[in-house]
């Protein structure tokens, strides 16, 4: 049934563009139509937030239970997965393994393309039994297309062995959204470059990645007022923000008594509670 609906699946993003003889464009003319292009991806991004809200709901909820949330992909789609993924432990302070990245081809695909890697569908699967997933795990696949055989092979494994799972793709109805308890689907039309999802498709898997990961990790407790009082002290500018943020929340003035306090807990949040306690 899936290999019949993937034959007959019109893919929007693989649809011609609406633009001719770009290479005829001068510079000024290819940015406007880049931009106008652009600007339809947050309109249907918002037009998918009720599909995000009970993804999010449920990837808190197991990570409150001790589960983590893996991104699967290929391409495009993986590299923003594993983007996403990479950006928690220094924005929020999250051990590296509470949120992981899988790409089609391993960590060679980060910056080259695997020839046919996307094409196999049992491989997937075989790169999440490497890293123990299990029924306390949600995996969220990502495909423009909705079509990527690694992604959806992966998740259809995933849910016959009770593993919730979610998917980002870029068409109505797509195949992917099958194999997923939570498809996500934010149609962006066809790409100025035809079938170039790296564009429109790709802006949108990342806003809707951010919302995700951004709003799990305040539900999760990461994050209060608006602050990261638990980001990385990986660097000066970051050592800078934090120092302020404690300066703020205890009403400091000295700058340098609130960097050592900072400094010696690790975390804003940590400075803040010691303090309090003292």
């Amino acid at each position: 049934m899936l290999n019949d609906s993937m034959e007959n699946f019109i893919k929007i993003t693989e649809q011609d563009s609406h633009y001719r003889h770009l290479e005829k464009m001068e510079v000024a003319e290819l940015l406007r139509h880049i931009n106008d292009e652009d600007k339809q991806v947050p309109v249907a991004v918002e037009k998918a937030i009720p599909q995000i809200e009970p993804l999010v709901q449920v990837v808190a909820d197991k990570m409150l239970a001790g589960g983590r949330l893996f991104y699967i992909g290929a391409g495009t789609s993986g590299r923003l997965g594993i983007l996403d993924a990479s950006e928690i432990p220094p924005t929020f302070g999250m051990p590296p393994g509470w949120v992981i990245g899988v790409i089609a081809g391993g960590t060679t695909a980060i910056q080259n393309a695997v020839e046919n890697a996307e094409d196999d569908r049992e491989q997937g699967w075989k790169d999440l039994l490497s890293l123990d997933v299990t029924d306390r795990d949600v995996v969220v696949g990502i495909a423009a297309s909705g079509t990527t055989p690694y992604v959806i092979g992966a998740l259809k494994h995933c849910r016959e062995n009770g593993i919730i799972t979610g998917s980002i793709s870029c068409n109505p109805s797509a195949p992917i959204s099958l194999e997923a308890d939570y498809p996500v689907e934010v149609v962006v039309g066809p790409e100025v470059v035809t079938g170039s999802t790296r564009m429109k498709s790709g802006t949108a898997q990342k806003l809707v990645l951010n919302m995700i990961s951004t709003s799990v990790m305040i539900q999760i407790g990461r994050v209060e007022d608006n602050k990261m009082v638990n980001m990385q002290l990986s660097n000066e500018k970051i050592v800078d923000r934090g120092t302020k943020m404690v300066m703020a929340a205890l009403k400091l003035t000295d700058y340098d008594a609130a960097r050592n306090l900072l400094l010696q807990w690790g975390s804003v949040k940590k400075a803040v509670e010691n303090y309090a306690r003292n």
